[in-house]
């Protein structure tokens, strides 16, 4: 079954609805619905499994008690959460509970099977889909910020690109993304 953008857009207002309202069963939609996605992303980042499930349901928390601060205009509900959970991630492995206890943990609670576990999820959602379509650079970039849990600043340092190019693609590569899902600049 194939969703055009303004069914998607109807079903996405209605579930934020049933989430400002604190609706359980729209809170288990969202779960259901994106769960698996954040999750691979938050894997991605924190590279341990346990602690990949901790910051999932402290990034779901988050999104719980601020559903009031979402905004369509500036982006999908996907977009929102995705940030939250990364900015979580980040939060988490730069906090100085999380480099004590990996520096100390075995070798192999730092193994993660890369095939089985850091599998984003995201084909359900179409999201991997809609970034293969962007230029080889825009690609580049997203996967650098949003799947790897870099910095701007870091990004430009991996990638040997000054930090403005950065910015600039992330921002062409948004745009592009909007206009691929239908969702008006705001």
């Amino acid at each position: 079954m194939y969703l055009t953008g303004s069914k998607i857009q109807a079903q996405e207002a209605e579930l934020v609805e049933r989430l400002r309202q604190k609706d359980r069963k729209g809170f288990a939609q969202l779960y259901d619905n994106y769960g698996s996605a954040l999750y691979g992303v938050i894997l991605k980042i924190v590279k341990i499994e346990e602690v990949a499930q901790d910051v999932l349901q402290d990034s779901f928390v988050k999104i719980w008690k601020s559903t009031d601060l979402y905004s369509r205009d500036k982006g999908t509900l996907f977009t929102w959460i995705l940030n939250i959970a990364r900015n979580t991630a980040i939060d988490k492995i730069r906090s100085q509970d999380y480099k004590q206890n990996y520096q100390n943990a075995p070798i192999e609670a730092k193994q993660v099977d890369k095939q089985a576990n850091t599998q984003t999820k995201t084909d359900h959602i179409g999201l991997k889909s809609l970034i293969e379509r962007l230029l080889p650079e825009h690609q580049e970039v997203i996967e650098y910020l949003y799947f790897k849990g870099f910095t701007q600043s870091e990004a430009a340092e991996a990638l040997a690109i000054p930090l403005g190019t950065v910015k600039t693609r992330v921002k062409i590569a948004l745009r592009e993304l909007r206009k691929l899902t239908g969702v008006p600049e705001g």
